[in-house]
C-alpha cells in the first residue's frame, strides 16, 4: 500500500520511481528480458565486498544480465562445457582468446582452412603487436609437432573448415598440444555444439558463432566462449571485462528464443544439403562436392568417427577448370533460391564463389577450377535442385 509520503511526492518523481503492484505467480516459457546498465545494490557493504570473477553476485549490465547469464549457461550445456562467456559476434568471441590469451613474442598455430576474418585477425596481431603466427596444413594430425616452438601459447582448430571442408584429425592433435601444455580452441560453428563434442575429445575452448544456427534467423549477431576448465575461463572473463565487450539483453532473448528449435533445424539442413551434395556429384559441370559426410572429402574418415549429429547445411563444389569465373559468376547470379550474402545457419539458401588459392599459405589447393560455397536453407530440396539445375544450364550451355 502506498504510504502518505510517496502520494505527497511530485508527479515526475513518481513517474521514475514508480510503485508498481505486479501480482507474483507468473510463470511462461519465456526468458524475461533483463536490460541494465545500472545494477542497484541494496547497500555499500555489498557492494564493497563484489569481486569480479564471482558470478554468484550481480555487479554491472555489462558483465551480464539474468538473460544473458541464462543464456550462456544453456550454450555450454549443449556444448558440454561448464562456462560460457558472450560476445556480440563470432569474432570478437576469436579476438577475446587472442587478448586473453597470449601476448607479444608468443607464437599461435592456425589452420589453413580457417575462417578468414580469424586469419585477418592474426596477421593483424603480428603485424602491429608482435604475435608470433604460423599457418599450418589442417590435414597434418600429429605432425603438427613438427611446428611447435618453445613459445607457442596457442592452437587453433576448425572442422570441418569453414570453405574448403576439411575435417581435421582433432584428437591427434590435441594429444600433441597437451603433451606440451598448450592451449587449443577450435571454431566449432560448423556443428552448433550438435554434432561434435570438442571437450570430449580434449579441446580446451571451443567458440561459437551464435549468428549462425543459435540464432536462425539471419538477424543477430552474436559469439560465444565455451569451457570446462574455470582458470581459462577467467582469463576470458578478465580480458572481455577490459575491453569493454558485452551483449544485449534483447538480442539475448531472441537467441534464448531460438534454441529450442536448433536441433531439429539443424537435422533438416543436414537432410536437404546431404541430398543436394549426392545429386551434385552426378553433374559434368561439377569436379568436387566437399561434403564432410562423402567419403572423398578430405577428412572423411575423421568426421565419420568424431561427428555423431550429421553436417547441417554447409558445403561446397568445385567446378570443372574449363569453366572460367565469369562463368561460376553468372551461374551464381543465375540462382533464384540462393541468394548471395556473407554468413549463413538461417532458413534462408545461399551461395557465394571464393578464390581459394588467395587463401592459401600453407598447404597445396590440390583443385583448378572455381569452388562455390552453398549453404541450405529450410526451402523444399526439390525446389532447390531444380533452382541449381536451371542456373547450370544457363550458365553452363
Amino acid at each position: 500500500m502506498t504510504d502518505s509520503s510517496s502520494k505527497d511526492r511530485d508527479l515526475q518523481t513518481r513517474i521514475v520511481q514508480p510503485e508498481d503492484r505486479i501480482t507474483p505467480g507468473f510463470e511462461s516459457f519465456s526468458v524475461p528480458v533483463a536490460r541494465a546498465s545500472t545494477v542497484v545494490f541494496p547497500d555499500l557493504a555489498s557492494m564493497r565486498s563484489l569481486v569480479w570473477s564471482d558470478d554468484s553476485k550481480w555487479r554491472y549490465g555489462l558483465h551480464g544480465t539474468p538473460t544473458t547469464i541464462a543464456l550462456a549457461q544453456r550454450l555450454a550445456a549443449i556444448e558440454g562445457g561448464e562456462f560460457a562467456l558472450l560476445q556480440p559476434s563470432g569474432l570478437a568471441a576469436i579476438s577475446n582468446i587472442y587478448f586473453g590469451l597470449v601476448k607479444a613474442g608468443d607464437h599461435v598455430l592456425v589452420p589453413d582452412n580457417a575462417y578468414g576474418p580469424n586469419r585477418d585477425h592474426a596477421d593483424w596481431l603480428a603485424a602491429d603487436f608482435g604475435l608470433q603466427v604460423t599457418y599450418y596444413d589442417p590435414m597434418t594430425g600429429a605432425g603438427i609437432a613438427d611446428s611447435i616452438r618453445p613459445n607457442t601459447k596457442l592452437i587453433w582448430l576448425e572442422a570441418p573448415g569453414s570453405v574448403t571442408m576439411e575435417v581435421q584429425d582433432v584428437p591427434a592433435i590435441v594429444a600433441v598440444a597437451r603433451a606440451k601444455g598448450i592451449v587449443t580452441a577450435i571454431d566449432n560453428t560448423f556443428s552448433a555444439g550438435l554434432a561434435f563434442k570438442p571437450f570430449e575429445h580434449g579441446v580446451d575452448i571451443s567458440v561459437q558463432a551464435l549468428t549462425k544456427y543459435q540464432s536462425g534467423g539471419s538477424d543477430i549477431l552474436m559469439g560465444a566462449t565455451i569451457t570446462r576448465d574455470e582458470e581459462l575461463h577467467k582469463k576470458l572473463k578478465r580480458a572481455r571485462m577490459r575491453m569493454g565487450i558485452g551483449v544485449s539483453a534483447d538480442d539475448a532473448s531472441l537467441v534464448l528464443r531460438s534454441l529450442p528449435s536448433m536441433k531439429v533445424r539443424y537435422e533438416a539442413h543436414d537432410r536437404t544439403a546431404y541430398a543436394l551434395a549426392q545429386w551434385l556429384k552426378t553433374r559434368p559441370e561439377v569436379k568436387a562436392v566437399l561434403h564432410p559426410a562423402l567419403e572423398d572429402c578430405p577428412g572423411h574418415a575423421f568426421f565419420a568417427r568424431d561427428f555423431k549429429g550429421g553436417a547441417g547445411g554447409l558445403f561446397s563444389i568445385v567446378f570443372d577448370g574449363r569453366y572460367t569465373s565469369a562463368q561460376v559468376d553468372a551461374f551464381v547470379e543465375a540462382l533464384e533460391l540462393f541468394s548471395i550474402g556473407w554468413s549463413w545457419g538461417g532458413a534462408h539458401s545461399l551461395a557465394m564463389p571464393y578464390n581459394i588459392r588467395s587463401m592459401r599459405t600453407a598447404s597445396q589447393w590440390p583443385h583448378g577450377g572455381v569452388l562455390v560455397r552453398f549453404y541450405v536453407g529450410l526451402e523444399a530440396e526439390a525446389d532447390l535442385r531444380a533452382d541449381l539445375e536451371a542456373a547450370l544450364a544457363k550458365a553452363f550451355a
